[in-house]
């Protein structure tokens, strides 16, 4: 791929242009190295359309001069599709040791990589489904990118799906990730950046931050996961794999650091273009705010695992874990409203040697004694102040990557919540994303704009540390909405799809102030002379009464709403009950008709007409349609005896055909199974198997009469026509005997054609309708005659001779 798109030919060139290249390359043919493909199946392949292809993509191949571009002409000399030869792959074929000289099983596996990477998806004649590759659903603007930069990633990737990144010095505003797909496309940092949103949006790359065993943010992996599956591992398995363990009692290194006694190894030529500089962290990533500390020799003291507590001073002492016996009377005690207690000793102060009193075990020890909590056995549970116990809150947001969006700027005030609140917490985070996703017009927004609300709510506030009871200041202040007028997308007068201010919110207030200068108006016109008191309080009360009366317009419009919804709700029950009895007509009907005999030959229960019965009317009147076809363009319209001459070799053929097709049925299908269906199923096979002949015969006969109608002279004479016109148009005057002019002259001649024939058709069937003799009425059958003639009274002579 690389020899490829290093192609001087290719310098400037769009990404389209150059992920066509490789598509082109992957569907090469060993044996001689031309690829057949129409310009849509093309854009598929591109995520472009047809047009696109067509006017950019193409061209942009032939400028290159990479692919050699022929167009494949049909009938009327228009392009149905593309010749292209990747002239780099044909000038490599025979030279030995060339990396475009592929051979087949490495055409065959590059083609395989292409259909699992970006595959358009098909579906086949026999109803099977070839399921679109990895990115295959991605099409439109930058979608020849998006697949550029996968296919890209995937060749770059590992079998653990890690990509090697660059490096050297990147842009810290973006990240090493970013840079090094933006060094991969040859592309700017920031537009590197927003290609790699994209397709972690489709969960197709990750970026993995790991974390050191001092529980610092160290470098980030891009990850494939796609590569880490194919190769029957996880990208969880490769994370886990390089993280450090917290559990170890010395100091640890840094993830994939050689220790002080290790010699670095050095690495691997790099696979991405730019500095040489080694995958470690010696080199700070962009995205960390600082760079880890130095490594120091492990000249420490070997210290008790970790794991046995929490990690505090108070480990050790009295095998309970409390602290030493201070002067202070209440400082391991929780504040009020906590609900959870700094330290891991108890959180009742215990007396001690330094108070001068004997020692008293306190309640919770006591319990931990008689077992009743275990160490490590589930979340801990806390008491705080006499009040009943409580499960201490998760330290992470929620893995829902939404939530953890939306949630971020108070993930201190997280903490500081019990397991009850933050469920109730998220409960409520789920019905604001769920409005928002209404209101906005890209949903995908949503947690973003929360979480914009939410540091808007902090900034008021004055930060997170003056939060005295964080539940109450999230579920009441922090999250939900305070709209300033009705609009459902206003939140403090500005609107949260677009940020800016509230149109209502400014027509409201425009309002008031209108109102409030008329009021003005009309103190100083009524009593004029007023002090400057009295008249700030008459007006206050009057606006105080329009405010009231206003108040009681919106009660009486909102009742008035309700009862127009009440309205609708019995109007639509009522609806719904008529529709009820009707499909219970309908159904009453259905069944009654559905007992009727069959009008032709009198079968039980056939609805008025069996299956049988209505194929051979199908087929007769198809029989007719084509006679009338084969006549269009076959006789003379004015002479009757000689379009019935037609009409009945049509029908000869097609009855041939008929007895032709029930012969192989009969030589396929096995007499006793056939019979064993029923006693009418011979019957009925028979009348379908002629109506699929004779509609398979009607669009032959269509199709012939439109040939032949396109060659009349007529259809001649317009195509000439409108050839003549086309050429004679202003913008092909410059040059008339262009390609371009004469392909646009062709494809105008050969619709001129085809309207034509479909005229022509239409006008003579219509004149053979007209003359053709009407119907036959077809007699009653005898299972409704013979209860008619059973009526009748007979004669007397009858009678006699009946006796």
């Amino acid at each position: 791929m690389r020899s490829l798109l290093d192609v001087a030919g290719l310098e400037g060139a769009s990404d389209a242009v150059r992920l066509a290249v490789l598509v082109l390359a992957s569907r090469t043919p060993s044996k001689n190295g031309v690829v057949k493909i129409h310009t849509s199946e093309l854009g598929r392949w591109l995520g472009m359309s047809a047009s696109y292809t067509a006017s950019a993509v193409v061209s942009g191949l032939r400028r290159s001069g990479v692919v050699s571009v022929e167009t494949e002409k049909g009938e009327y000399r228009e392009d149905i599709g593309l010749e292209c030869k990747v002239l780099p792959l044909w000038a490599a074929q025979g030279v030995v040791g060339h990396r475009l000289n592929l051979s087949k099983k490495e055409y065959a596996t590059l083609q395989r990589l292409f259909e699992a990477v970006m595959a358009p998806g098909w579906k086949h004649r026999d109803g099977s489904v070839t399921p679109a590759g990895l990115i295959g659903t991605r099409t439109g603007r930058g979608a020849a990118t998006d697949r550029l930069a996968l296919l890209l990633l995937v060749l770059e990737a590992r079998e653990s799906g890690r990509v090697r990144q660059c490096g050297g010095t990147v842009d810290t505003r973006r990240g090493r990730a970013a840079a090094t797909v933006a060094r991969l496309l040859g592309c700017s940092a920031s537009a590197g950046e927003r290609v790699l949103e994209r397709l972690e949006a489709r969960e197709l790359v990750l970026r993995v931050r790991l974390r050191t065993a001092s529980k610092m943010a160290h470098r980030s992996r891009l990850m494939v996961p796609a590569v880490a599956v194919a190769h029957g591992r996880t990208v969880a398995d490769d994370v886990q794999e390089d993280r450090t363990e917290d559990l170890e009692p010395d100091f640890s290194d840094p993830d994939v650091t050689a220790g002080p006694s290790e010699v670095l190894k050095a690495a691997a030529e790099p696979q991405v273009g730019g500095p040489s500089v080694t995958d470690e962290p010696d080199v700070a990533d962009p995205d960390l705010a600082a760079a880890l500390h130095t490594d120091h020799p492990h000249l420490v003291t070997p210290v008790v695992d970790l794991s046995l507590s929490g990690g505090f001073s108070g480990e050790g002492r009295e095998g309970q874990g409390r602290r030493p016996g201070r002067a202070c009377m209440r400082e391991a005690q929780a504040t009020y409203g906590e609900s959870a207690v700094a330290g891991s000793g108890s959180p009742v102060v215990t007396v001690g040697p330094l108070r001068g009193e004997t020692p008293k075990e306190s309640p919770v020890d006591e319990q931990e004694q008689a077992g009743g909590v275990a160490a490590g056995a589930g979340p801990r549970l806390t008491v705080v102040g006499g009040r009943k116990t409580q499960q201490q809150g998760r330290s992470e947001l929620p893995a829902d990557l939404d939530l953890r969006v939306a949630l971020a700027p108070m993930s201190w005030l997280w903490t500081k919540l019990n397991r009850w609140q933050q469920d109730r917490v998220v409960a409520a985070a789920k019905a604001e994303l769920a409005q928002l996703r209404q209101v906005l017009e890209w949903a995908g927004q949503a947690p973003s704009v929360l979480a914009a609300r939410l540091t808007s709510r902090l900034e008021e506030t004055g930060g997170e540390a003056l939060i005295a009871r964080p539940y109450g200041w999230i579920t009441h202040r922090g999250l939900v909405r305070r709209p300033s007028c009705s609009d459902v997308r206003c939140d403090d007068g500005a609107r949260v799809d677009t940020g800016a201010d509230c149109d209502n919110c400014a027509n409201i207030l425009h309002s008031r102030r209108a109102w409030r200068v008329r009021i003005a108006a009309e103190v100083d016109q009524e009593l004029p002379g007023l002090e400057t008191d009295a008249r700030y309080r008459e007006m206050e009360a009057r606006m105080r009464r329009h405010a009231e009366a206003e108040a009681a317009d919106l009660v009486a419009r909102q009742a008035e709403a309700q009862q127009r919804a009440a309205q609708r709700a019995a109007a639509r029950a009522e609806a719904e009950v008529q529709a009820a009895v009707e499909r219970e007509r309908v159904a009453v009907e259905a069944a009654v008709r559905q007992v009727v005999a069959c009008a032709d030959c009198g079968r039980e229960r056939s609805a008025g007409l069996c299956e049988a019965c209505d194929h051979r009317r199908q087929t007769e009147a198809l029989i007719v349609e084509a006679g009338f076809f084969a006549a269009t363009w076959s006789a003379d319209l004015t002479d009757r005896a000689a379009v019935a001459a037609v009409a009945d070799g049509v029908r000869a053929a097609i009855e041939a055909d008929i007895a032709a097709d029930w012969a192989q049925f009969q030589k396929i299908t096995d007499p006793a199974a056939l019979a064993a269906a029923g006693p009418d199923a011979v019957e009925d096979a028979a009348a379908h198997n002629a109506f699929l002949a004779a509609e398979s015969a009607v669009a032959e006969y269509q199709h012939q009469a439109l040939v032949m109608l396109g060659r009349s002279e007529e259809a001649q004479a317009e195509a000439r026509k409108a050839y003549a016109t086309e050429r004679a148009k202003p913008w092909f005057q410059a040059l008339p005997d262009s390609d371009d002019a004469l392909r646009a002259a062709t494809e105008a001649a050969a619709q001129a054609q085809a309207r034509t024939a479909e005229y022509l058709l239409a006008l003579r069937l219509e004149q053979l309708r007209a003359q053709a003799p009407p119907e036959p009425v077809r007699p009653a059958p005898w299972s409704r005659r013979l209860p008619e003639l059973a009526a009748h009274s007979l004669h007397s002579e009858t009678l006699e001779v009946i006796a």
